[in-house]
């Protein structure tokens, strides 16, 4: 087992003032110390300073090349919270690291609103999509989250007023630990509040109007929530099709020929850790996919612009796989060879040549051969009828 050499330390708003003593010990002893320059500003030590540089990764070789030597990295509060302790454990050995945290920005949020934190959301907006906040916007609940800048605030307000929930409170958290600490409040759709530092921290608590558009937690959005040209997998058969493709936290889906992304999108709504790959031939349809996976909280979503089954090759390996923009014999196979084993796949058909693709696969490889038909009533004069949508053939299964 190695020993420590690598430190991280956490610091707050006190900066030093608030160290342990061995926290002290460690920048003291230090040969390199890594930081921002605020962090690094809030440090008297003899050591050698490297300030971090654009992008992050640039400052590895640097802190490897210091492997056996005294090396301290500072971060904000607790390193492993939304902090640089992930992308340093990728390239450290767990054995080789020390880490000295101070409490969180989401810690000390909570405790000055008296929240529990296991009752809220807890988010990071700084460097990441502000558009990750949207799924989380759910009637009732606590959200705490790290802003980018002092524009972070008020952009939530408008945020929620777009969807409806106007009524929702946002605490805004300033200079959270330090001696210049501030905390304020407003309602959403009467936020004025100006002079905010850029280091701040933002917690809402929702009010959501009875119209308010909140993303549903079961599969099945409306489907004028798409953007879309008619290839769109509609509402009901998106959600059998969801329920069968059987999301798990950490997977990656395919959703083939995606048209709207629907199948994608709700994949990745599913859970904040699946992420999902939208291939799509026809560049207007990928850019759409894009648009509607910013406006309903994916934006991680990744679209590739090609067709199948060429544009497959290169493809992170998927857990799942969705098949809905006319599957030919070539897609089908290449989709089954690049499943691993438990993998699963899922292809719906309307034309009468590709139920015949399914039916051999179901005879070769068997699973589920499904039927699927909604109807929705409308008006006939002054009586009412129901509408039989186009039949859907459903294939499902599981590599073994």
């Amino acid at each position: 087992m190695s020993a420590p050499w690598l430190s991280l330390i956490g610091l707050g708003e006190d900066g030093a003032d608030a160290l342990t003593p061995a926290a002290r010990a460690l920048v003291a002893q230090a040969s390199l110390i890594v930081g921002g320059a605020r962090h690094l500003a809030m440090i008297e030590a003899p050591a050698e300073r490297l300030q971090w540089p654009s992008p992050l990764t640039d400052a590895i070789p640097r802190i490897l090349a210091q492997r056996g030597r005294p090396t301290v990295v500072l971060a904000s509060g607790d390193p492993f919270f939304y902090g640089v302790g992930n992308l340093i454990g990728r390239h450290v050995a767990r054995d080789e690291i020390f880490c000295v945290p101070a409490p969180s920005a989401f810690s000390l949020a909570a405790a000055r609103l008296k929240w529990s934190q296991q009752d809220c959301a807890l988010l990071s907006l700084h460097g990441r999509a502000f558009e990750r906040v949207t799924p989380h916007l759910q009637p009732r609940a606590r959200i705490i989250a790290l802003s980018w800048d002092e524009s972070t605030p008020a952009r939530l307000a408008r945020h929620l007023v777009e969807r409806g929930m106007g009524g929702s409170r946002l605490y805004v958290l300033e200079r959270l630990g330090g001696a210049e600490e501030r905390v304020r409040d407003a309602r959403a759709d009467a936020f004025a509040l100006n002079d905010i530092a850029p280091l701040n921290t933002v917690a809402l608590e929702v009010e959501a109007d009875g119209d308010a558009a909140v993303i549903p937690l079961a599969p099945g959005l409306p489907d004028d929530w798409f953007e879309h040209d008619g290839q769109l997998t509609k509402r009901d058969i998106r959600a059998v099709t969801l329920s069968a493709l059987a999301p798990r936290k950490g997977e990656v889906l395919w959703d083939i020929g995606a048209g709207a992304g629907s199948i994608a999108i709700e994949w990745m709504l599913s859970d904040i850790s699946c992420r999902a790959i939208a291939i799509e031939r026809d560049a207007a349809r990928a850019a759409r996919i894009t648009r509607n996976a910013l406006s309903l909280g994916v934006p991680d979503l990744s679209v590739v612009i090609g067709e199948a089954p060429q544009a497959l090759a290169e493809l992170e390996t998927p857990q799942a796989i969705f098949i809905g923009g006319g599957g030919d014999e070539a897609t089908l196979a290449a989709a089954w060879s690049a499943l691993p084993r438990f993998g699963r796949i899922v292809v719906n058909a309307v034309t009468i040549e590709t139920q015949a693709l399914l039916t051999d696969a179901y005879r070769e490889k068997g699973g589920e051969l499904l039927h699927l038909q909604f109807a929705h009533g409308r008006p006939i004069g002054r009586f009412h009828a129901l509408d039989p949508a186009m039949a859907v053939t459903q294939w499902r299964a599981t590599k073994r």
